[in-house]
């Protein structure tokens, strides 16, 4: 069987007009991630303002129950879906690395919507780093070549579904840990968590029901995203929101990164090797320099934070 969505009409567009469709899908994920981001964190500030005494473990599934009965945590979540959709669709058309360094780009989003919305003051290294991951991305753009061709083993499956189950371990684990290294350790929970549905989504070979109820990345999509949800929002409510954010952006990138290369065949066009790997290291330092813009800040009233 294999890749059989190979076959799809879009497949027979030029090269180049192929590839430009999947950076532009990757770019449209970024924006809907980035805007979801100021929605929520608002919303989850809203429903569980932090406190001196809260418990002990890092990770809370209420807070995350509590967050879903604000609109703006809502609103965000469409976002996300409609995100999603689009890193799909573009992880079905250019390699993992560059979808990965687009959706840190997220963070560039955060920070621009935030100061139109918030009202946040960027300095100019912030406003120098959004061009920097702008740059970064239109390196990524002219050097990645289409996605690999190389199908995923069942190892990998397995792999990718039990690297999902140890993201929830792992934060059983760091939502006892202290300070600095609880919110590291949780966003970095977190961008396993998401880079295990970007391996994912390459390995899903067919959308069948009972080609997806017997591949073991399906439900390692699921589990890591729902780990790395609960971790993430975790993470930002009770921790350092920089810290949490850098954790996520090496966590997300750099694995799945190294996947799609060595055991999916993702390769860059032909000489061009070297602008893909600057370009990439280019946009993720960009974005670990909007690492604060994880979660959006909220430095005004809460009836005032977004407008209506």
């Amino acid at each position: 069987m294999g890749r059989s969505y190979k076959q799809l009409p879009e497949l027979s567009l030029p090269y180049s007009r192929f590839v430009l469709f999947g950076m532009v899908c990757a770019l449209g994920a970024a924006v809907c991630f980035g805007t979801a981001t100021v929605l929520q964190a608002i919303a989850a500030r809203a429903a569980a303002p932090v406190t001196e005494d809260t418990g002990a473990s890092g990770v809370d599934a209420a807070l995350l129950l509590r967050a879903l009965r604000e609109w703006r945590y809502l609103a965000g979540l469409v976002l996300d879906g409609v995100g999603f959709l689009l890193q799909i669709a573009a992880l079905r058309s250019i390699p993992i690395y560059a979808v990965g360094a687009a959706l840190a780009a997220s963070l560039a989003v955060t920070a621009v919507v935030a100061a139109w919305l918030l009202g946040v003051r960027l300095s100019g290294v912030e406003w120098g780093a959004v061009g920097v991951v702008c740059a970064g991305l239109a390196m990524l753009g002219l050097a990645s070549g289409e996605e690999g061709e190389r199908a995923g083993s069942t190892a990998l499956k397995y792999a990718m579904l039990g690297t999902a189950v140890a993201v929830l371990a792992l934060g059983a684990v760091a939502g006892r840990l202290p300070g600095r290294g609880r919110a590291l350790a949780l966003g970095l929970g977190a961008g396993f968590g998401f880079g295990v549905v970007e391996v994912a989504v390459r390995l899903i070979d067919g959308l069948t029901p009972s080609t997806l109820l017997a591949n073991p990345a399906t439900y390692a999509l699921l589990l890591g995203g729902g780990a790395a949800f609960l971790l993430l929002t975790s993470a930002l409510q009770r921790g350092s929101v920089t810290t949490a954010t850098a954790g996520l952006v090496i966590g997300e990138t750099i694995g799945p990164a190294l996947v799609g290369v060595v055991w999916l065949g993702d390769r860059t066009r032909e000489g061009l090797a070297w602008l893909a790997v600057l370009g990439f290291a280019v946009a993720v330092a960009g974005a670990l320099a909007l690492a604060r813009f994880g979660e959006a800040p909220v430095e005004v009233s809460e009836s005032e934070s977004v407008v209506p």
